[in-house]
């Protein structure tokens, strides 16, 4: 077979299995290692597959995102690390917003000691948490409500957001990855997104590793918008390289 013949033959293998070893293709493509994982390369420039140790799976669609309770009990450890990293960006007399998501959530009682900080946000678990905390500032940016994920999208949340300067914008994402950014299969969260990344003096993408090579439906932002990344360092070794080839600065931390 000529490359291009091998690499749909190990798409089509993987629809079917999913996951798949570097010794198990070259058992079945009867080829090289080294031709392998040529392939593999070759195909997950594309945003086709995902390097996995010692293997390969699929890049994942999402149709959907889990409900937030249920987002919730996932990678707590993990998202802990990142939400730690994350308020320690935070300095005296910020005003930073905090996207929807649970990792948001874990950044909440990092941030009840910080003097003179304002916090946006459309999450309503989050002003639920911070309203026992009058020392900080607290502003909702109303909006259509998402029911699954307890937060505000949609067109009046992004006008909202074209009134407010923000230092640090904290973004959430259920999908990313180093060819299609970040995505999202609910197009009524991209316009507040993308409003957001335009507002934000900086811009920080927190999210855990297990969404990278992940995909929905729309398109926010390409992960060059982002002046950080903060993921746990799960992050495939292959994602990590291409990320800092193209010089997105990148924080990895240990999950707690």
């Amino acid at each position: 077979m000529i490359p291009d013949q091998r690499r749909e033959h190990i798409l089509k293998l993987l629809q079917e299995r999913h996951v798949l070893s570097i010794n198990e293709l070259t058992s079945m493509l009867s080829v090289s290692h080294m031709t392998v994982r040529r392939d593999i390369q070759a195909l997950e420039n594309e945003g086709k597959v995902l390097s996995v140790t010692g293997g390969v799976r699929l890049a994942a669609r999402l149709k959907s995102e889990p409900s937030y309770l249920a987002k919730a009990q996932l990678e707590v450890p993990a998202k802990r690390a990142v939400a730690r990293a994350a308020a320690e960006l935070v300095r005296e007399n910020f005003t930073i917003f905090l996207d929807a998501g649970t990792t948001m959530l874990q950044m909440v009682p990092m941030l009840t000691d910080k003097v003179g900080l304002t916090v946006v946000t459309n999450d309503f678990n989050v002003v639920g948490h911070l309203m026992e905390y009058p020392n900080i500032e607290l502003i909702h940016t109303g909006g259509v409500v998402s029911h699954a994920d307890h937060s505000s999208v949609g067109q009046f949340t992004a006008d909202f957001l074209g009134k407010v300067n923000v230092d640090i914008a904290f973004i959430a994402s259920s999908s990313w990855d180093v060819e299609r950014g970040t995505t999202t299969p609910s197009e009524a969260k991209v316009v507040a997104k993308q409003q957001l990344m335009r507002i934000a003096s900086k811009r920080v993408l927190a999210v855990d590793s297990t969404k990278y090579g992940k995909f929905g439906t729309f398109r926010v932002a390409s992960l060059d918008d982002f002046d950080l990344i903060i993921t746990d360092d799960r992050l495939p070794q292959t994602a990590v390289q291409e990320v800092r080839e193209r010089e997105i600065r990148l924080d990895l931390v240990a999950a707690e």
